[in-house]
């Protein structure tokens, strides 16, 4: 069982009760599509974020590993609009960077961070990255959103 796993099997989502919410990965992102995989296999509910409105809160749309995917912005993966919009429970967020208070960077445009505002109630939130992009502060602003843990390759870095 990965840290990740564990992580959920202690939150409803984990246990099948809930909406998990992954992302698809680009460039150096950790890649957890076979825990998608696995996931949705053993009758979770997997949702992947997406762009809808520029500047807007993401939509979450169910995934299945049959989801006939779409190219959405910045030429992510998508699930096609007629897929479900759900509601997630447990949101995974990829960080290129982040710092002991559970801040995170990512590739910008503060669409998790507007989400994350967004949304109520808010969902438990998980930041996965690696533990070498850890910074002393990303200097965060007022619209940043704290993670509620960060999870790297060693572990639970910060909350949990």
């Amino acid at each position: 069982m990965t840290g990740l796993e564990r992580l959920l099997a202690g939150h409803s989502a984990g246990k099948g009760d809930g909406v998990i919410a992954f992302y698809w990965p680009i460039k150096d992102e950790p890649d957890l599509r076979s825990l998608m995989i696995e996931m949705q296999a053993s009758g979770r509910s997997i949702a992947l974020p997406l762009v809808e409105t520029r500047a807007a809160p993401l939509v979450f749309r169910l995934w299945t590993r049959e989801t006939r995917m779409e190219r959405g912005h910045w030429n992510i993966p998508v699930p096609p609009r007629d897929a479900p919009e759900v509601m997630p429970d447990v949101v995974l967020a990829p960080l290129m960077g982040w710092d002991s208070e559970g801040y995170r960077l990512g590739y910008g445009g503060g669409y998790f961070d507007r989400t994350l505002t967004a949304l109520s109630p808010r969902p438990f939130s998980i930041g996965v990255g690696l533990a070498a992009a850890q910074l002393s502060t990303i200097y965060p602003q007022p619209h940043d959103i704290p993670m509620d843990v960060i999870l790297t390759e060693r572990g639970t870095e910060v909350g949990g």
